[in-house]
C-alpha cells in the first residue's frame, strides 16, 4: 500500500530535501512512498512540515497520522486549533552538533575576549590574560536536547556549568537546577548566560530587568534560542549601564532584524543572522524516515510534542 507523504515547506526547500528524504526512506525499507508537494489533502498519510509553509489549516488532512516538523521550535504550530494530528518536533544530530559548535565558539570568544585583538588591530599592544575556564561559571537555561548537549560540551572544556530547566534533569558534570526556586540560583553565578529554552507563555520575557539584575556585573548573554525569551528594552538598558558586558544574539522578535533596530548599532551587541544551527537535510531526513517507519509499524513516534507544555 502506498504511503503518501506531503512535503509542506517553502518551495526552495524541496530541492534540498527531496533526494535525502528518498534515500532515507530506502534505508528504512519504506519502498512504496509517494513523496510530493501537491498531494490531495484527503490522501495524505504524513506531513513533513515547516511552520512558514502555505499549509495552515489541517482540517482537510483527515487521514494524516502525524505532522513531522522540520524545525526544533514548534511555537509557530503548536497552538494551531486545526491541528489534531500528533506533532513531532525535529531532534537531529546535525542540528545538535551545529548548536554545540556555535555555542562553544561564542562562549570561548567571550571567555578569551578575542574581540579585543580581532577588532582592535590599531597598533596598540593590549595585554589581557583571561582566567582559566575553571574560574568562569557558565549557566545554560534550558536542558533539552540542544541545551543539554551544550552544557555537557562546556563542562567538558572545564567550565563550571549550571543548568536550569522546568523539570529536574541529571547531566554528568553539570549542576542541574529546576523550577521557580532554581532560576535565581542559576542566574546568580552566570558570568556567561546561554539561553536555549523553548518559547512558551511561561518563558516569554523570562530574562527581564529583575533577572538580569541577579547576574554578576559585566556578565555576557548569548541567545541562540528564541528572541522573545529576552525583554529587549531591559537588555539594552543593562548593556548601557554596564550590568551586562555584552550580548551575542542569533534570534530576534522580528527576523530579519530591521536595519534601524538598536541592536545593530550598539557597541556591546553582536548580531548573527539566525545561523546558530540549521536543520541539515541529510540527518533530518533520517529522523523523518524513522518516524514514518514507526508510524507504519504502529510504534511510538519519536519526539512527540506535549501540547499542554508547548514543546
Amino acid at each position: 500500500m502506498t504511503i503518501n507523504v506531503l512535503f509542506a515547506a517553502r518551495a526552495d526547500r524541496w530541492a534540498t530535501y527531496e533526494a535525502p528524504l528518498r534515500a532515507a526512506f530506502a534505508e528504512k525499507g519504506l519502498q512504496d512512498v509517494h513523496l510530493a508537494t501537491d498531494i490531495p489533502p484527503e490522501a495524505v498519510d504524513y506531513i513533513i512540515y515547516s511552520p512558514n509553509s502555505a499549509v495552515q489549516d489541517f482540517t482537510p488532512y483527515t487521514r494524516a497520522k502525524a505532522v513531522l516538523n522540520l524545525w526544533a521550535g514548534v511555537e509557530g504550530i503548536v497552538d494551531n486549533p486545526t491541528l489534531t494530528q500528533p506533532l513531532a518536533r525535529m531532534v537531529d544530530t546535525g542540528l545538535r552538533q551545529g548548536m554545540v559548535e556555535w555555542v562553544t565558539g561564542h562562549t570561548l570568544r567571550h571567555h578569551l575576549n578575542t574581540d579585543l585583538h580581532v577588532l582592535g588591530q590599531d597598533g596598540q599592544w593590549r595585554s589581557y590574560v583571561p582566567p582559566l575556564a575553571t574560574d568562569r561559571p557558565v549557566t545554560v537555561l534550558g536542558l533539552g536536547e540542544l541545551g543539554g548537549a551544550c552544557a555537557e560540551a562546556l563542562a567538558g572544556l572545564g567550565f563550571p556549568v549550571t543548568g536550569w530547566s522546568r523539570s529536574q534533569k541529571q547531566i554528568a558534570g553539570v549542576t542541574c537546577l529546576a523550577g521557580a526556586e532554581g532560576l535565581p540560583r542559576a542566574l546568580e553565578t552566570a558570568q556567561i548566560l546561554i539561553l536555549l529554552l523553548p518559547l512558551t507563555g511561561q518563558t516569554e520575557n523570562l530574562l527581564d530587568a529583575d533577572r538580569i539584575a541577579r547576574m554578576p556585573a559585566g556578565a555576557v548573554v548569548i541567545n541562540p534560542g528564541r528572541g522573545p525569551l529576552i525583554d529587549d528594552g531591559a537588555l539594552l538598558a543593562a548593556l548601557d549601564s554596564g550590568q551586562l558586558g555584552h550580548a551575542t544574539l542569533d534570534v530576534f522578535r522580528e527576523e530579519p532584524l530591521p536595519p534601524a533596530h538598536p541592536f545593530w548599532a550598539h557597541p556591546r551587541v553582536t548580531v548573527t543572522p539566525h545561523i546558530a544551527s540549521e536543520t541539515r537535510p541529510t540527518t533530518a531526513a533520517r529522523v523523518i524516515a524513522e518516524n514514518i517507519r514507526r508510524g507504519e509499524a504502529r510504534e511510538n513516534l519519536l519526539y512527540l510534542v506535549d501540547r499542554a507544555r508547548g514543546y
